[in-house]
C-alpha cells in the first residue's frame, strides 16, 4: 500500500488520492497475479496444455522382405478376430453369463438384492476389463499393420463395436418380434 500512496502523490493525471487508487487498483492487482492466469485471457488458456499436442509419427518403417510382411499380416488378421470375438460378448454372453450367477446366488441364498447387485457388479466389471483388454489388441493391431507395410493411424475398436451393437440389437428386436413375438392380441393364448 505505501508504493500505491507514493504514486497517488506522483500521479498528476488524477485529481485525488481517492480517484487514483479506484482507477489504477486493476493494475496494481494484475501485476501480482500469475501471467498466465486464465482470468486474463477469459477464460482460456494461452498455449497447449502437457499432453495434448499433435502425434506425430515416425516416417514409414524400413519395409521388411516378403516373407515377413506376409506373416505380419496374418498375424495382423489373427489379432483382429480376437478384437472382434472379444467385443462381440460384450452384448450376449458376458451379461446372460451373470444373470445366470445372479440366478444361482438367488436360489441358495432367496435374496433378490443380493443376486442383482452381483450381476450388476459383475457386468460392470467384466465389461470394463474386456474393453480394456480390446484397446491393448487394437494398439497391438496397429502396430502389427504398420510393420506389414500399411499405413495404419487409427484402429478398429470403433467400428467393431458399433457393427457388432447394430448386429445384436438387431437379432435381438428379430427374436422378441418374430421368434417369440409380444403375442397376438386377437387370440391370447397364443
Amino acid at each position: 500500500m505505501l508504493a500505491a500512496r507514493q504514486r497517488d502523490v506522483r500521479c498528476l493525471a488524477c485529481a485525488g488520492a481517492r480517484l487514483h487508487l479506484a482507477r489504477h487498483r486493476t493494475d496494481l492487482n494484475l501485476k501480482l497475479m500469475a501471467e498466465n492466469d486464465p482470468t486474463n485471457t477469459g477464460g482460456l488458456f494461452i498455449g497447449r496444455r502437457p499432453g495434448t499436442g499433435p502425434v506425430r509419427y515416425r516416417g514409414k518403417p524400413e519395409p521388411g522382405d516378403r516373407k515377413r510382411r506376409r506373416i505380419d499380416s496374418i498375424l495382423a488378421g489373427a489379432i483382429l478376430v480376437v478384437e472382434t470375438i472379444l467385443l462381440v460378448t460384450l452384448w450376449g454372453p458376458q451379461p446372460a453369463g451373470w444373470l445366470w450367477v445372479a440366478s444361482r446366488i438367488q436360489h441358495r441364498t432367496d435374496s433378490i438384492e443380493l443376486a442383482l447387485a452381483t450381476a450388476f457388479i459383475g457386468m460392470m466389471v467384466t465389461m470394463v476389463g474386456t474393453i480394456g483388454l480390446a484397446m491393448r489388441l487394437d494398439h497391438a493391431w496397429k502396430l502389427v499393420r504398420r510393420a506389414a507395410g500399411h499405413e495404419q493411424k487409427e484402429g478398429m475398436l470403433n467400428r467393431i463395436f458399433v457393427i457388432s451393437g447394430a448386429i445384436a440389437v438387431s437379432a435381438f428386436m428379430f427374436w422378441f418380434v418374430i421368434i417369440n413375438g409380444p403375442g397376438s392380441s386377437v387370440t391370447p393364448g397364443q
